[in-house]
């Protein structure tokens, strides 16, 4: 059990919680979420102990452990990767570390002996003689080659190294599990592991992830930060979504009857406790969610930017034809023989190496030269492009966020338009007279959607657009291409805003492409059969 009670902590003339208590019990899920800055991570850290409250303070059950996913990817460069998963369990590493040391002496006392029996008992009792192999497990099914176990961190690619720190965090069974932005850099088989281990788990994980599909799958309760409180909530992220937007909703329609918010509410609630006995989770969230009533939810004080994409004119039959397209960097063949037509109702989902994806596009829109092959666009279409790396567009470029945007728009449009429109980005006030080199890269990632939105393009091309975007950003962007009128080609590693918005897969390999009519998920189970062994 962890628990905090009336904690408040203030930085600067800036307060980030006030009077908050909260109790996290063994067996939940907790997802932690907030807007951006609101101090989701800094929570995390006042409940493992690394930051100290100004007020109140937290406790931790009797001899209860905290493992704490470590953001440091090179504070373990001359420690190979088995022994950095082990020091995860912090005691029976320096159990091992002195047992080591009592029996490489070369005078063996008495009193070393006596030492190094109370340490073996100690060892023994945190299942010491299975720490190696727990170890390597939790590599293996992480996906860290076995090859690279007994490697320094120094020699370990960047993408091992998050797994490595990944599986330190989980190591030996801790009774209190706090994890911040876990899925990053994990490919989605790692992901779909880690999903299945925190499912398992029969301790308390708190987490902090942009990832809602992996806040859908894993939590059990939703804790919210706002307001400087933090609220809690049974459920899953898409259900604290969807009933804060209708408790929203009615807090501001005045003029309609509550009566019927509330009745909407009550149905919602009822569809979502019918389900919840299906869900992996324990089946006590069904009761839990019997008892909500609509005084349990809250509208929340987060902001949505407003995306709309509206093409000015309707595609015609022909979209995209692309024939052999093939393309070598470096001396390694990227994309060989690519070839497939798009249709006007396509909304496209590329898979495979992201290397490759980047280069189909930045071909698809004229960055790039393919060695071999051609693509020809309908003369109908209109494209808008997202590339992953937008430093172009912004770094050493001496121009307010309302010059920058001034030069994408028409130009009979005000200065009052660009305001407003920039206001529905979230930028007001003074905000846009920011200078466009300094914005953070969330503020980047809105300005270039903005930029999209100007040219009310029917095809739109989008690299990674998810990216340093917090959850409502997403949630925003992925209900405008929901509604979007014309076509989309995308990459992604979001699987709910791949599986929400592709109707069509098409995966890059090195023979060519895999392409397929169907959904994201319906494609992840058809590859699921094809790679699972049979016994």
């Amino acid at each position: 059990m962890l628990q905090a009670t009336n904690v408040g902590l203030r930085f600067s003339d800036r307060k980030l919680f006030e009077d908050v208590s909260i109790k996290f019990t063994n067996g939940n899920c907790y997802g932690l979420i907030g807007a951006n800055g609101a101090g989701k991570s800094t929570f995390l850290k006042i409940l493992s102990g690394e930051i100290e409250p100004q007020e109140g303070h937290v406790s931790v059950g009797k001899d209860e452990r905290i493992a704490v996913l470590k953001q440091d990817h090179f504070a373990y460069e001359e420690e190979n990767a088995l022994n950095v998963v082990m020091m995860g369990h912090e005691r029976l590493y320096e159990v091992m570390q002195e047992k080591d040391a009592i029996y490489s002496k070369g005078d063996f006392t008495e009193e070393d002996g006596m030492r190094a029996a109370e340490l073996e008992g100690e060892f023994a009792e945190m299942n010491g003689w299975e720490a190696e192999g727990d170890a390597a497990t939790l590599l293996q099914g992480l996906g860290v080659k076995d090859e690279f176990h007994d490697k320094k961190m120094a020699d370990l690619p960047e993408t091992e190294k998050v797994k490595v720190l990944l599986a330190q965090a989980l190591f030996g069974n801790p009774d209190i599990l706090l994890l911040d932005e876990p899925t990053n850099g994990l490919d989605l088989q790692a992901i779909r592991w880690l999903e299945e281990f925190l499912i398992q788990f029969e301790n308390t994980v708190i987490v902090v992830s942009h990832d809602r599909n992996f806040l859908n799958n894993v939590c059990t309760h939703i804790a919210d930060l706002d307001f400087e409180k933090i609220t809690l909530y049974v459920g899953n992220y898409d259900f604290w979504y969807e009933s804060s937007q209708l408790a929203l909703k009615m807090a501001q329609d005045q003029n309609k009857k509550k009566e019927e918010k509330i009745k909407d509410l009550k149905e919602f609630i009822a569809r979502f406790s019918a389900n919840a006995s299906k869900s992996r989770q324990a089946t006590s969230r069904k009761k839990l969610l019997d008892k909500i009533t609509l005084d349990d939810i809250k509208p929340s004080s987060r902001k949505y930017p407003y995306i709309a994409f509206q093409p000015e004119r309707e595609i015609g039959n022909d979209l995209l034809e692309v024939n052999g397209l093939s393309k070598t960097i470096d001396g390694k063949k990227v994309l060989n023989n690519v070839t497939f037509r798009l249709n006007k109702d396509d909304k496209v989902v590329l898979l495979g190496d992201d290397i490759a994806k980047t280069t189909l596009l930045k071909i698809l829109v004229g960055e790039m030269e393919p060695d071999e092959g051609s693509y020809k666009w309908g003369i109908t279409t209109s494209q808008s492009y997202f590339p992953k790396d937008n430093s172009y567009y912004f770094d050493g470029v001496d121009k307010t966020l309302i010059d920058w945007l001034r030069q994408y728009s028409p130009e009979d449009e005000s200065e009052t338009f660009l305001r407003g429109f920039l206001g529905r980005m979230l930028f007001s006030g003074e905000d846009v007279f920011k200078k466009a080199s300094v914005l953070s890269g969330g503020e980047k990632v809105r300005c270039m959607l903005s930029r999209m939105m100007l040219s009310h393009s029917n095809v739109l091309i989008l690299d990674d657009p998810t990216n340093h975007l917090d959850l409502e950003s997403i949630q925003s962007l992925n209900d405008s291409l929901i509604q979007f009128k014309g076509s989309v080609i995308f990459t992604s590693h979001d699987h709910q805003f791949i599986q929400t918005i592709a109707n069509r897969v098409i995966e890059i390999t090195d023979e060519g492409v895999v392409d397929k009519s169907e959904s994201y998920e319906d494609y992840i189970e058809a590859e699921k059969k094809i790679t699972t062994p049979v016994l």
